[in-house]
């Protein structure tokens, strides 16, 4: 029994030591295999980086308020009589909106200017008398003040009623109605919004260290989200004098045209300030950045020969500095040259000192001012 048990065991360690043998043969040869094994070159797109001029422009964020724009409010209490105006239409300045009641008024005019023919009749034979010698220079003076009585009576009476007939006080385009027929006004109670809206402005903020380029007569560019299509063209008209203490920006306003009416006051819209000067920079697509938190690179193509005289492209790794963004591109500030062919699309996937071939024939078309399409 014991001796079954004894070569059972030896067959057992004969078997392991066969199959840990056969394992072995075959991880070594796997070793040698990777070892031999040459990683084929990784097609890429190329672009080279390149000096461009680009338009020197402040960007900002801007909101348009109106030239003139306010909400016609009652002076005086009084019922609504008569609404003429339409919601939504253009005015031109002295057009009739409203009339409030003013037949009380009306009905104290024609004894008020009776009041006042009566004393200046009464001035005129004052006077005729003084040259008799038979009234006093003190009657002609109350008669006077009689006089200057009875007109300010009248004068305030026709103030009420034309207070009461409310005009549109400029050119504009009329709001919601916010009254209704036979309603009772306070004083300063609203009835209408009036906006002019050709011209129109354009308020925005730019950092202070741009103070010294900015003056009146600058062009300016708007982009507006509702006009996804239109570039607006205007210039600046006011720069604020004084620098917000806050924020450290200076507040500029510029007017532009709106003849179609497209924009409206409280918009959200987009500005560029172009400066009169170009600017020269290092250009590269965008998308050839790595971008990284400890610093942006770029993976530059390389030419490099071997040693059987076989040439080939790798790459190296270089960190750069960014500039300004436009379009599709990007401008490098330091750690690139002129010329220098970088890789331009799926840099993520690439390390430093890799083969690669160059393959354009799908690269993508990059522009200053891509319109993508809206899916």
């Amino acid at each position: 029994m014991k001796k079954k048990i004894f070569l059972t065991l030896i067959c057992l360690i004969l078997l392991i030591a066969v199959l840990g043998g056969i394992k072995a043969l075959q991880i070594g040869r796997m070793i040698e295999a990777s070892s031999q094994f040459v990683q084929p070159p990784e097609p890429v797109t190329v672009a080279k980086a390149v000096s461009v001029s680009w338009e020197a422009v402040l960007p900002s964020i801007g909101s348009l308020t109106a030239v003139q724009g306010v909400t016609v409010a009652a002076e005086l209490p009084g019922k609504v009589v008569e609404i003429v105006f339409s919601p939504g239409l253009r005015v031109n300045k002295g057009d009739l909106l409203l009339r409030q009641d003013t037949s009380s008024e009306e009905a104290q005019l024609p004894g008020a200017e009776a009041s006042l023919t009566l004393a200046r009749q009464n001035i005129s034979r004052v006077q005729a008398l003084i040259t008799e010698g038979l009234v006093t220079r003190a009657r002609l003076d109350a008669e006077q003040a009689s006089f200057q009585q009875a007109q300010a009576a009248v004068d305030d009476l026709r103030s009420q009623i034309a207070k009461k007939t409310i005009r549109a006080p400029f050119s504009g385009r009329l709001g919601i109605r916010l009254v209704n027929l036979g309603q009772s006004l306070r004083a300063g109670d609203e009835i209408v919004s009036l906006q002019t809206l050709s011209p129109i402005f354009v308020d925005f903020q730019l950092p202070q260290q741009h103070m010294n380029q900015l003056r009146r007569g600058l062009p300016v560019r708007v982009y507006a989200d509702s006009l996804p299509d239109r570039q607006l063209s205007g210039e600046i008209t006011a720069v604020n004098p004084q620098v917000n203490a806050t924020t450290r920006s200076i507040g500029v306003q510029a007017t532009l045209l709106n003849a179609e009416e497209l924009l409206r006051p409280g918009m959200f819209v987009s500005v560029e300030v172009v400066l009169p000067k170009l600017q020269t920079v290092l250009s590269i697509p965008a998308t050839a950045v790595l971008y990284a938190p400890f610093g942006d690179s770029v993976f530059i193509v390389e030419e490099k020969q071997e040693e059987d005289g076989k040439k080939h492209f790798s790459l190296r790794q270089q960190f750069i500095r960014l500039g300004e963004k436009r379009g599709d591109f990007v401008s490098v500030l330091s750690g690139l040259s002129e010329g220098e062919n970088v890789v331009s699309t799926g840099v993520f996937k690439l390390r430093n000192g890799q083969t690669v071939v160059v393959d354009n024939s799908l690269a993508p078309e990059f522009r200053l001012n891509p319109q993508p399409e809206n899916n």
